[in-house]
């Protein structure tokens, strides 16, 4: 059980990725006053988690609705996650999510799709369990990840102040790196259960 908490934990974490996220917030807060900042982030962490969360209960029934297998949903998720891990690695002038309008954010881009993007709605799809105890691993997995993206983005600014655009671009390369092999992973997961079928 603690082993299944870590790894959703890490996947979940490798997938929204906050610490790459850090310029997104600080860019999309800049002009935001400052006493307005930390209910903003709150909001968006919230409106990304709940979404999450949804999709984590719904997402069978999602499938069904679509007539989609989980096999599908698997390899084009992994798919998904390998084209966020190359862009992470080797990094767009328009950063891994796209340019984004100015203004307060709302919903976009941060909660969607920073947080709650195609790559992490996939993801929770597949954490879709039939157990009770592992569906509560999985949300309990996915509350922790929401108090790190709080304690991350609370502190955007200073953190990026502090360690730089460096270290922050050598972190974000690295979390890429271990994405990719893990989309890998899950490819081939795929494909091995695609190949059992036939």
């Amino acid at each position: 059980m603690t082993q299944s908490f870590f790894s959703t934990f890490i996947l979940l974490i490798l997938v929204t990725d906050p610490f790459g996220n850090v310029p997104l917030f600080a860019a999309a807060l800049k002009d935001t006053p400052l006493e307005r900042r930390n209910r903003i982030v709150i909001r968006e962490c919230a409106i990304a988690f709940v979404l999450l969360l949804v999709f984590m209960f719904f997402g069978k029934h999602f499938l069904e609705a679509l007539h989609l297998s989980p096999i599908a949903l698997r390899i084009g998720g992994a798919v998904i996650l390998l084209m966020i891990a190359i862009r992470m690695i080797f990094p767009h002038p328009d950063g891994v999510l796209g340019k984004s309008d100015g203004g307060e954010p709302f919903i976009v881009p941060l909660a969607i799709p920073a947080l709650a993007g195609p790559s992490a709605l996939a993801t929770v799809l597949l954490l879709s369990a039939t157990s009770f105890t592992e569906t509560m691993v999985h949300v309990a997995a996915l509350a922790a990840v929401g108090v790190v993206w709080l304690a991350v983005f609370l502190s955007a600014e200073k953190l990026q102040q502090k360690l730089g655009p460096q270290v922050m671009t050598a972190f974000e390369r690295l979390m890429g790196l271990i994405l990719t092999a893990m989309s890998v992973e899950m490819l081939l997961g795929g494909i091995r259960e695609f190949v059992r079928t036939l």
